[in-house]
C-alpha cells in the first residue's frame, strides 16, 4: 500500500473487512499505528509515489518508496527522527524503536512508524491487491463478533463460511468483546509473517452448531466499488476505499445509469485512500475546475478535474462518522461547487497529509507535512464537513425523496 492513508479511526461497531485492515495490535507501538495506518489521506504525496508524480508540481517521484523517501524533508520532524534512527543503528538499537519514540515526542496525531513489510503491505492494498481469508466483520451491540460479508471466491467462502455467522475465535484466542480492528488484525495476522499460504484458524458459530475451521491466507483482490440499483431506477454507488481502479469503475457505474436516473454515491465508512484515485471520482461529475487546495511543507497547491464529467444527473453524497481523508476531500469538492446534496452526519475530518521517509533499516517513518481545504477554503483537518441535510439510519431513504424532488423539473 502506498502507506498511511488505508484506514481511519472507526466506531466499535463499523464493518471492516480483512482486505483493508492490516493493523497489528500486540503492543502500545502498534495501537499508535493503528489510528495513522487506515486510509487516511495522507494522500497527495503518497499518490505520487505510487503513481510516480506529485499532483501539479511538476516534481517526478518515481514509483515506490525508496524514491518518496529520497526527498528533501525540510520539516524538523522528519530530521529529528532520521537522527535518532541513525543515532540508534550506530549504537546497535533499532532504528524503528527510535523513530517511534521520537515520533511519539513530536506529537504529530498522525505520525507513525511502519516497518518495511508493513509499508509494503499498505502499498499492495492500495494497488487492489491483499493478503487474506475474504471475511467482512463488525461487532454487536452484544460485543460479539458477526461475519458480515464473505469474498466470492475467497478461502473463506471455499469452507462454507457465511454472513450472520458468529465468529467466537481466532487461533484459540476469543474475540467477543474486542474492538474489532483487533479482530481483523489477528485475521490478517503480523505484516511480516502473514504471506499467502500461511493458515488461521476460526471458532464459528451458526444458529446451535459451533465448530472450527483452518483457512489459508490467498491473495486477494479488493472490491471497493460495488454497484446496485433501485427499484425506482437510481443508481446506488458504495465506495469502499479509494483503491487503483476505483474512478473509472465509477465512471463506468455512471455511463451504464439509466437515463436521467439520479445517482447515489456512498461514502459512509469510507477512510480514504488514493487521492489521484479521489479526484478522479470528481471529475465522473465535474466539468473541471477545483477539487481541493493543499499545502505541503508551507508550499500552496491545487488539485483540478478533468473536463467532460456528467453535470447534469441528480446527485446526492451519503456520509457518516467514517467518511475521511480523501472521500472528504471528495465529499467538500461536490458540496461546494454545487454539484451534490450531502446527506448524513458529521464526516470523521481527517485533512492532514504525510510525507514517508526510509529509515536506515527499511522501516518507513510518516509525519504531517501539510493540510489540504475544500474548494471554498472550508479546512477539513479537526472538523470534517457538516452535510446538507442531517440524517441517521434513514439517510437512504431521505436520499431517494431529494433525488426525486432534484429530478422534478417542476
Amino acid at each position: 500500500m502506498s502507506g498511511r492513508d488505508l484506514f481511519s479511526r472507526p466506531s466499535p461497531t463499523a464493518a471492516l473487512s480483512d482486505a483493508l485492515r492490516a493493523t497489528p495490535f500486540n503492543s502500545t507501538r502498534r495501537i499508535r499505528r493503528g489510528a495513522a495506518l487506515t486510509l487516511v489521506f495522507a494522500g497527495v504525496l503518497v499518490a505520487g509515489a505510487v503513481t510516480g508524480s506529485l499532483p501539479d508540481t511538476g516534481q517526478a517521484v518515481g514509483a515506490g518508496r525508496k524514491a518518496a523517501a529520497g526527498a528533501a524533508h525540510p520539516d524538523p520532524g522528519h530530521e529529528d527522527v532520521q537522527q535518532a534512527a541513525a543515532e540508534a543503528m550506530a549504537d546497535g538499537k533499532s532504528p524503528m524503536e527510535a523513530a517511534e519514540r521520537a515520533v511519539s515526542r513530536s506529537g504529530d496525531r498522525w505520525g507513525a512508524v511502519y516497518s518495511e513489510g508493513e509499508y509494503q503491505e499498505f502499498q499492495e492494498a492500495l494497488d487492489g491487491q491483499y493478503t487474506g481469508v475474504g471475511l467482512w466483520a463488525r461487532r454487536e451491540r452484544d460485543g460479539r463478533i458477526a461475519v458480515t460479508r464473505v469474498q466470492p471466491g475467497s478461502p473463506a467462502a471455499d469452507a462454507g463460511v457465511r454472513r450472520g455467522d458468529r465468529l467466537r475465535s481466532v487461533d484459540g484466542d476469543t474475540v467477543d468483546g474486542r474492538p474489532v480492528t483487533e479482530v481483523v488484525s489477528l485475521l490478517r495476522g503480523d505484516a511480516e509473517d502473514a504471506a499467502a499460504g500461511t493458515t488461521v484458524t476460526l471458532g464459528l458459530q451458526r444458529g446451535t452448531r459451533a465448530w472450527s475451521e483452518t483457512l489459508h491466507r490467498a491473495r486477494l483482490s479488493t472490491d471497493s466499488v460495488t454497484v446496485r440499483r433501485l427499484p425506482d431506477e437510481v443508481t446506488v454507488i458504495q465506495i469502499a476505499a479509494f483503491t487503483k481502479g476505483s474512478a473509472a469503475a465509477v465512471r463506468a457505474a455512471v455511463r451504464q445509469a439509466p437515463a436521467d436516473a439520479g445517482i447515489m454515491l456512498d461514502l459512509r465508512g469510507n477512510s480514504g485512500g488514493l487521492v489521484t484515485e479521489a479526484v478522479d471520482t470528481a471529475s465522473a461529475f465535474l466539468d473541471g475546475g477545483l477539487v481541493a487546495t493543499y499545502d505541503v511543507d508551507g508550499a500552496q497547491r491545487a488539485l483540478h478535474a478533468d473536463t467532460g464529467g456528467d453535470t447534469a444527473r441528480p446527485l446526492v453524497a451519503l456520509v457518516d462518522g467514517g467518511t475521511m481523508s480523501a472521500a472528504e476531500m471528495l465529499t467538500g469538492a461536490l458540496q461546494d461547487r454545487g454539484r451534490a446534496v450531502v446527506i448524513g452526519s458529521r464526516t470523521f475530518g481527517k485533512g492532514s497529509i504525510q510525507m514517508p521517509t526510509e529509515l536506515p533499516d527499511g522501516s518507513v517513518a510518516e509525519l504531517t507535512v501539510g493540510h489540504y481545504r475544500t474548494p471554498s477554503g472550508h479546512k477539513v483537518d479537526g472538523r470534517g464537513i457538516t452535510p446538507d441535510l442531517e440524517a441517521g439510519p434513514e439517510a437512504l431513504q431521505r436520499a431517494e425523496t431529494v433525488l426525486t424532488g432534484l429530478g422534478d423539473p417542476s
